[in-house]
């Protein structure tokens, strides 16, 4: 009995030790990735990846290896994240042609029915 319960204390240190190897070669994937993607910023982009995200030629073996190392639900994930961040600091970088006053629709644009 005790020999089983050493066994099974044994093969989940080596899954738990598995998968963090696991889950740091997909973070150092997807980081060479979108440090590839930040690099090559200039070129223009003609990949299609995953959530309408677009990378340079340039940046495909990243991305290979990126989707090689890392579960599909991960690079989804990962790639909407990197999106939204994007987005959001577009806005922000925008050099302020975004700010200002709001254009809010008339209150009454429609004409009234004829009575």
């Amino acid at each position: 009995m005790a020999l089983e319960a050493s066994a099974s204390q044994a093969s989940d240190s080596i899954h738990a030790n598995v998968l963090s190897q696991a889950r740091l070669a997909c973070y150092k994937a997807r980081d060479a990735f979108y440090a590839c993607l930040e690099k090559e910023s200039n070129k223009k982009p003609t990949e299609i990846a995953y959530v309408g995200l677009l990378y340079p030629v340039e940046c495909k073996k990243n991305r290979e290896a990126y989707v090689k190392q890392c579960r599909p639900t991960w690079v989804k994930h990962f790639d909407r994240q990197y999106c939204a961040k994007k987005r959001v600091q577009r806005l922000l970088d925008d050099n302020e042609s975004r700010r200002g006053p709001l254009s809010l629709p008339q209150p009454y644009t429609f004409k009234a029915p004829p009575s």
